[in-house]
């Protein structure tokens, strides 16, 4: 796990993979309600 300041918006794995820390939360977070909904 990399150690990210809050500037550095995007995540960037050594594998090449590159994803927005914004977005990636939102997808967390709607991932947890879901299962807390039952609905996942």
């Amino acid at each position: 796990m990399q150690n990210l300041s809050l500037s550095e918006r995007t995540f960037r794995c050594e594998c090449g993979f590159e994803m927005d820390r914004d977005i990636n939360a939102a997808i967390n977070i709607k991932q947890e309600g879901m299962k807390q909904l039952g609905v996942a």
